[in-house]
């Protein structure tokens, strides 16, 4: 699982300097949905509820009720 991350914030850092915002949103969902497989809720809150204000900014209806009711999930715990 730690080498996930690795690669998810690898990603993340390279989307993020090429300006690809739907790719830096799906990165935090990825490690939003590792933290919260992991234990880690803080960090899975903060990385899903930053994927959900991207995915709304950018109107990526798609992926939006997946991340949220994730969200919720971790929530109710």
């Amino acid at each position: 699982m730690r080498r996930a991350g690795d690669f998810y914030r690898q990603a993340l850092a390279l989307a993020t300097e090429l300006g690809m915002r739907p790719l830096q949103a799906h990165c935090h969902r990825g490690l939003g949905t590792l933290y919260s497989q992991t234990g880690q809720a803080e960090q899975a809150r903060a990385e899903l509820s930053t994927a959900i204000e991207m995915y709304r900014e950018m109107e990526m209806t798609f992926w939006l009720p997946e991340t949220e009711k994730a969200l919720a999930e971790l929530e109710g715990q």
